[in-house]
């Protein structure tokens, strides 16, 4: 059995080597034949050649028309006052999508019906919608931001451990700048989907500064001074008065709050100033500010 495959095996072999040199005998008599195979690829060649040549000045004349097109859009846009956060979002979707088409565009060139890449994609986009699901529901809590306007670009606000204002609201993230320049980026699901204090949507913020002084110091004294600090405070709101009160009697001091309303961008400037006035006031008078001490005995 073994000795009949061996036999075969050669047979087939020998086979395959005279068909080679058959060619390669009629290639040498008759060299017409190998000139008339490259004049037929010739054409095809060159045909192949100007669709890449075609193409690339189509896509390079497309990103310069895209480009175009989304700038038009954003100063039609800003020439209606529309926000910011809306310019933003609807810009990148207009964006992409004109490079959809000019990617359709493109595989039209080169044969490809596009009706079969659409019928693709569509086939296709359960899948990636399953596998993209937390993109889609990003996309989504932009759209929802957009339409219920919580917060707008140039706003300033909190979300768990994260502040910032806003300086960009794109497709699928929200873009915060910190108070010493750093960048935060939360995706829109999370903004959508969870509490979030916008500290700069009012105008106008109330300053609460709750200062503590000791039991035995005057505390009609200590609040005529805050009363007066904060009444004639340059950045309070002239139609609210300040109001001062005693806020808690804790452990080891009482403590006086005062409150005034200010615009809301003076409102760290003054609550700072504000603060450091109070204390100097208080030393002034001799009413002191308790904290906390250590008493440690050593036993010998």
């Amino acid at each position: 059995m073994n000795r009949f495959l061996t036999l075969a095996t050669s047979a087939v072999e020998s086979t395959e080597e005279i068909i080679v040199l058959e060619t390669i005998e009629k290639v040498v008599e008759n060299p017409g034949i190998l000139h008339t195979y490259l004049e037929g690829m010739v054409p095809n060649l060159i045909s192949f050649v100007l669709q890449i040549v075609l193409a690339i000045v189509v896509y390079v004349i497309g990103t310069k028309m895209i480009k175009w097109a989304v700038k038009l859009v954003k100063k039609a846009m800003e020439r209606h006052e529309v926000d910011t956060g809306v310019i933003q979002f609807l810009s990148a979707i207009v964006k992409y999508a004109l490079y959809l088409i000019l990617i359709m565009t493109i595989l039209g060139l080169f044969g490809v019906a596009t009706t079969s890449v659409v019928a693709a994609v569509g086939s296709a986009g359960v899948a990636v919608g399953l596998a993209l699901q937390g993109s889609l529901s990003n996309f989504a809590g932009g759209v929802l931001i957009l339409l219920l306007k919580p917060f707008k670009v140039g706003d300033y606000i909190i979300q768990g451990g994260s502040e910032g204002t806003v300086y960009e609201i794109s497709l699928f993230y929200t873009k915060l700048k910190t108070g010493d320049n750093k960048v935060v980026v939360i995706p829109n699901g999370t903004l959508s989907n969870n509490t979030i204090m916008n500290v700069s949507h009012m105008d106008r913020r109330r300053v609460d500064i709750v200062v503590g002084i000791a039991y035995e110091a005057d505390i009609k004294v200590a609040k005529d001074i805050m009363y007066k600090l904060a009444q004639n405070d340059a950045c309070r709101l002239p139609e609210e008065d300040a109001i001062v009160f005693v806020d808690n009697l804790g452990a080891s001091s009482v403590d006086i709050g005062v409150r005034l309303w200010v615009s809301a961008a003076d409102y760290w400037t003054v609550k700072w100033r504000l603060t450091e006035n109070i204390k100097y006031a208080m030393d002034e008078n001799g009413i002191s500010i308790p904290y906390q001490q250590i008493d440690v005995q050593i036993k010998q």
